[in-house]
């Protein structure tokens, strides 16, 4: 932990101006969204019952994607969602399977093909690698929803009632907020759990009146510009061990035998234990950071691209960078508060106090020194000077999630 840093350093001016920022202050039409994760404890009966429908849910995924592919290969023809929305009676006539869910369960579906459809043409769109949907085998396809509360789904005092399953056991670590409008089945690393979204009224903090810029990294998670610095705890690397252990028993393992199911499990139950262990943390700090300021600036980072490096792709995966900043926007959000994302370049090869540019620094140099007298860690110098960016955009705020580039002005 560093102390605070004294002084008024001035923006550098070989910063870039031109900065991306992503505001979470604006009031809302109506209540937000919040997701709760709750977790299910069937009977064999009830977990066999969950298993059937979601297969059942899974082959109407890869009828109806079958259905769009092939449309277009032979006619030319696009097959929308409400076209397959149609489709939903019919199939439910023909197939006892799907006669015995719910029809919600089953227009969910073709609403999240859609999606993945959506998803795709933005990507041609942008130039990016497509990804055309894929047919789902029998372990890629873990979920199914419905959508709206009270029929197909409700709560039946401690237990979750679900249309053709019964009522399931739930371990409830905390009461359910407001009004719950869906819920989404999941199976993970084999065990089930249901995820509600609520619609909640926002809950602004009192205003603390101040501002912070942070800048991440592989060795530190984050420093702040007042001088406080966040380990990486390196979840991933820490159990890797451990991961080695476990795939070498997958791979030892007679495809298609019970003891292969059993090391899968094993497997896929590690790698959950890691991911809660980072998701825990990182909720911790971007809580700690809304609670304390009420603006955040942050690096736009382009994640995708940095994973290329070999070198650093394990390091800022582990990290979870984008995890945070996702965290960070949707707590503000309801918060009240606001963040915003800078262009990062040169934030850590200039001076805060001076504007002088270093450029030799190097990756490993973790501390900085300038003929002006400034001497700190590498980290808390980028992070002053993200801060500066960023205060060049107070005031213009716009929509939530919008982004949109614009100059700052010189200060």
């Amino acid at each position: 932990m560093h102390g605070s840093l004294v002084g008024s350093p001035r923006r550098p001016q070989h910063i870039r101006s031109k900065a991306i920022f992503d505001t979470a202050c604006c009031s809302r039409l109506s209540g937000e969204l919040s997701l709760d994760k709750t977790y299910l404890y069937p009977s064999p009966a009830q977990r066999l019952s969950l298993e059937e429908t979601l297969e059942t849910c899974r082959r109407w995924y890869n009828t109806c994607l079958a259905e769009r592919k092939e449309a277009w290969e032979k006619e030319h023809r696009d097959v929308g969602k409400y076209e397959q929305l149609r489709q939903v009676k019919e199939y439910r006539r023909q197939n006892e399977y799907a006669g015995r869910l719910h029809s919600h369960l089953l227009q969910v579906v073709v609403q999240d093909l859609d999606k993945a459809f959506c998803a795709f043409f933005q990507r041609v769109k942008k130039g990016e690698t497509p990804g055309y949907p894929r047919y789902k085998g029998q372990h890629r396809f873990d979920s199914f929803g419905l959508k709206e509360y009270g029929n197909g789904f409700k709560v039946d005092g401690r237990r979750l009632k679900l249309s053709g399953v019964g009522r399931i056991r739930v371990r409830w670590h905390r009461p359910l907020e407001g009004k719950v409008k869906t819920v989404r089945i999941c199976r993970q690393a084999g065990k089930w759990s249901a995820c509600f979204a609520c619609e909640v009224e926002e809950k602004p903090l009192p205003s603390t009146g101040k501002a912070v810029g942070i800048d991440v990294g592989v060795q530190h998670l984050l420093a702040t510009s007042e001088g406080e610095v966040i380990e990486n705890p390196r979840w991933y690397s820490c159990e890797q061990k451990q991961l080695r252990v476990l795939q070498r028993r997958v791979s030892r393992r007679k495809l298609g035998g019970s003891n292969r199911r059993k090391a899968v499990s094993a497997l896929q139950r590690q790698h959950e234990h890691i991911a809660n262990q980072r998701k825990d943390f990182l909720n911790k700090v971007a809580h700690s950071l809304i609670v304390r300021y009420d603006r955040i600036v942050l690096e736009d980072l382009h994640i995708q691209g940095m994973v290329r490096n070999r070198h650093l792709t394990k390091s800022i995966l582990d990290a979870g960078w984008g995890t945070l900043k996702r965290r960070l926007v949707d707590k503000a959000a309801e918060a009240g508060r606001q963040v915003i994302l800078v262009h990062p370049a040169y934030t850590s090869k200039t001076c805060s106090s001076c504007g002088a540019v270093w450029e030799d620094l190097t990756r490993a140099d973790r501390w900085v020194e300038c003929a002006c007298g400034l001497s700190m860690e590498r980290d808390v110098n980028a992070a002053m000077n993200i801060l500066w960016v960023g205060q060049a955009h107070w005031g213009k705020s716009t929509a939530i999630g919008l982004r949109l580039p614009q100059e700052a002005t010189p200060l």
